[in-house]
């Protein structure tokens, strides 16, 4: 296990009081390492929503079982038709879905099948209903194929198409999603192996924080990023330890942390890390574990901490609304992932032509508060949502994504196109 300072010697730069938003990804990647997949267990798929597979899925069948038809029409040997001829041939019966047809098809035959339903031998195409010409004599029903309409093994899906016997349909590491729990339902198994959830304690610091149901007082104000916090730790899929709101006292705050960090695999806290705040939460911070205290080069979200309590990792951020949760997104997400053993990429950043012009300074990464729109010609769009305050959690919920403007680009003209990282997908 690194300490902070071998990190820190590691990492080309490094200077605490102004660390860019790259170099403190790449110290969160040396920090903290996969603990999670220490253990691992058996749920069923109705509990298995957002858990991080911890074996690969290996199939048990193939995914078609059979050769069969991808929709509704006639199901014929390809190698009859001719150039430029029609092709015209007797229906010799119906095949449906779920049962495989008992007869035989011989040539100037064909078959009428419905989605799903078997392609005997020997039959490897389909010609979909609407495009065929259909004539009914007495008893006898035959269809006309044009000319030019098909190759052979259209509208067939071939056995294995979608997955092979034998073959890994998901890697551990995956997030299990809605399609996901599908994929494995379709292979008719029950229950998947996952890692642990990962265990993370949260508390809020301040004199200043009401909890809810508290009387409002002067100065005083109530705790939502407890709740922010809560909502964005659950989204991922963690076990959430919730210690409530610790008051500016040091013993208190010893209890609070050493308790945090018998339980958890990670301690977040909010506020107490600025300059200029009281003392009392870097202080302990200090006193319990091996934590470095930066300023970092963004906008909102300039201070943190870093580092372990016990064998917990800490994450102290500021104590700004929107600030925890920009520094949340930026870093503490993807650390936690690594800690989950998830084998998730980093958020894709989509590119959208700004509505408006954006102030910003050289020599810092800036998230602003953004609403992602479609253009008349299908292109993306984005303006600035709500007040940028960093206390101003209101444009959090009036935006549907940040606006990422990066470290080294300076003003954004109107029409210029920006980063932008949606909330949807990332939290």
């Amino acid at each position: 296990m690194k300490s902070i300072d071998d990190i820190a010697a590691a990492l080309q730069g490094y200077d605490p009081q102004a660390l860019s938003v790259e170099q403190v990804g790449k110290f969160l990647s040396q920090l903290v390492e996969p603990v999670a997949v220490q253990e691992s267990q058996n749920v069923a798929l109705f509990e298995a929503l957002g858990r991080v597979l911890a074996q690969d899925v290996i199939s048990p069948l193939s995914v078609p079982p059979h050769n069969n038809s991808a929709m509704d029409g006639f199901a014929f040997d390809a190698s009859q038709c001719q150039a430029d001829q029609a092709l015209r041939l007797r229906v010799v019966g119906t095949a449906l879905a779920g049962k495989a047809w008992q007869g035989q098809v011989h040539a100037g035959e064909c078959l009428k099948i419905m989605t799903g339903a078997i392609l005997p031998d020997g039959l490897d195409t389909v010609v979909p209903q609407e495009l065929a010409e259909v004539h009914s004599d007495n008893d006898v029903t035959t269809v006309t194929i044009p000319p030019h309409l098909l190759k052979a093994g259209d509208n067939r899906r071939l056995a294995g198409e979608d997955l092979m016997q034998g073959q890994p349909a998901l890697q551990a590491g995956q997030h299990l999603t809605p399609a996901a729990l599908g994929l494995v339902a379709s292979l008719g198994l029950p229950e998947v192996r996952v890692h642990r959830r990962l265990r993370v304690a949260y508390f809020s610091t301040g004199d200043e924080i009401l909890s809810l149901g508290e009387s409002p007082r002067e100065g005083a104000v109530y705790d939502s990023n407890r709740y922010t916090v809560f909502g964005l730790l659950t989204r991922l899929g963690c076990e959430v330890i919730d210690m409530g709101v610790v008051r500016d006292d040091p013993v208190l705050l010893e209890a609070a942390f050493l308790q945090a960090a018998e339980k958890a695999d990670a301690i977040i806290t909010s506020g107490g890390v600025s300059v200029g705040e009281a003392d009392f939460t870097k202080a302990m911070m200090k006193k319990l574990g091996d934590v470095a205290f930066w300023k970092i080069a963004m906008r909102p979200g300039r201070p943190m901490a870093v580092g372990r309590i016990g064998k917990s990792v800490l994450f102290g951020l500021p104590g700004n609304p929107v600030a925890v949760m920009v520094t949340f997104l930026a870093f503490v997400r993807p650390a936690l992932l690594r800690m989950m053993g998830s084998t998730a990429s980093a958020p894709v950043f989509l590119r959208a032509k700004s509505l408006e012009a954006l102030r910003k300074k050289s020599g810092r990464t800036e998230y602003q508060r953004g609403f992602v729109s479609t253009a008349a010609d299908g292109s993306l769009q984005v303006r600035a949502a709500g007040n940028q305050g960093s206390g101003v959690l209101r444009s959090m919920v009036e935006g549907n994504g940040l606006i990422v403007l990066h470290h080294t680009q300076g003003n954004v003209a109107l029409g210029d196109e920006v980063d932008v990282m949606m909330f949807e997908g990332v939290i």
